[in-house]
């Protein structure tokens, strides 16, 4: 309609005259005036907000002719519509990555359901030795919680020496009662093996001594202890130690951070076993931190093994059967294989 009343007008300025068509001119912008002091908020179609934008954008003298909006309106009609046009323009068009199968969005989610302290990288291990090659980012969106950023590491001696380390550390448990535990640990560096986790409630020099010797038995002895400097090493532990060829290495005071292969593994004894559990004697934590040291070296998987465990477990393709959860450490962690 409004196409054609410039029609119009242009015929009739061609046959009449400029002055009639200024008279038509000044009459309409008159009605208009009217027209708005009476309505509030003129009501316009799309396609009067695309005539305007396009003559925005092709007629230099617009502004001067526009009396029912404000030309600020008419400029963001014009950029909305730029962002229509670039946005359908870029709209996706069925490429890229084809989404994950159904199943497998279901056994993340059980996963990360039925082991609360697992991130992203440790379910992302578990399904790689199931034979799924799941990105660690796809895990993280469909698990549904936010992974744990990892802990950084000090590796300034550990690098040059790794296969013939070990380290210990003491740390402190308490029970129901509010009695303090002593945990001992010995941790193999090459393959993040715990060797040894004992209990007692009166740690002696000699008996550190005899859990290191019950730890290496049968064992090739390393040829460095990396401890800190607690006084419960005392003069017969260092003895002991010279007797099997081990040399000792200690960390400077109050670096716990020089240490931190066994840092990591009380950290993570506490976060994903004690952290759960109500410690009743010594006789209960010894039981389940025999249980957690099994579940550690034969299912935990380690970044630094190739998310794998101490004690190398291999991949099982889907060929082999169902996926089947297999409860350890009391059902807090699970480990996942092929039903046969």
């Amino acid at each position: 309609m409004i196409l054609l009343l410039g029609v119009v007008s242009f015929l009739r300025a061609l046959v009449f005259g400029a002055a009639a068509v200024a008279i038509e001119n000044a009459a309409l912008r008159q009605q208009v005036a009217v027209l708005h002091r009476s309505v509030a908020r003129p009501r316009l179609r799309q396609r009067d907000r695309l005539l305007w934008a396009w003559l925005a954008r092709c007629w230099g003298g617009w502004r001067a002719s526009l009396l029912i909006v404000r030309p600020a309106t008419v400029l963001a009609w014009h950029r909305r519509g730029f962002r229509l046009y670039w946005g359908w323009r870029s709209r996706a068009r069925g490429k890229g990555r084809p989404p994950l199968d159904g199943a497998l969005r279901a056994l993340i989610q059980r996963m990360a359901r039925e082991n609360p302290t697992w991130g992203r990288r440790r379910i992302q291990a578990e399904l790689a030795l199931l034979g799924y090659a799941v990105s660690g980012l796809t895990v993280a969106r469909y698990m549904g919680r936010r992974p744990r950023r990892p802990s950084p590491t000090w590796r300034a001696f550990l690098a040059a020496h790794l296969g013939d380390v070990v380290a210990v550390d003491f740390f402190v448990v308490p029970t129901l009662t509010f009695r303090l535990l002593f945990a001992f640990v010995v941790l193999r560096h090459d393959r993040r093996e715990l060797l040894q986790v004992s209990v007692t409630d009166h740690p002696t020099a000699a008996w550190a001594a005899q859990q290191i010797e019950a730890a290496l038995s049968g064992a090739l002895a390393p040829a460095y202890l990396l401890r800190d400097r607690d006084g419960v090493y005392g003069e017969v532990f260092e003895q002991r130690l010279a007797a099997r060829g081990i040399r000792q290495r200690l960390i400077a005071p109050q670096a716990p951070w020089q240490n931190p292969f066994a840092e990591r593994a009380i950290g993570s004894i506490r976060r994903e076993c004690l952290k759960h559990v109500l410690v009743l004697n010594e006789r209960h934590l010894r039981r389940r931190l025999r249980s957690y040291q099994r579940y550690y070296n034969a299912a935990r998987p380690h970044q630094s093994l190739e998310d794998n465990s101490p004690w190398p477990r291999t991949v099982e393709p889907p060929e082999r059967g169902p996926i089947v959860a297999v409860p350890q450490v009391g059902g807090l962690h699970h480990r996942y294989r092929r039903a046969a």
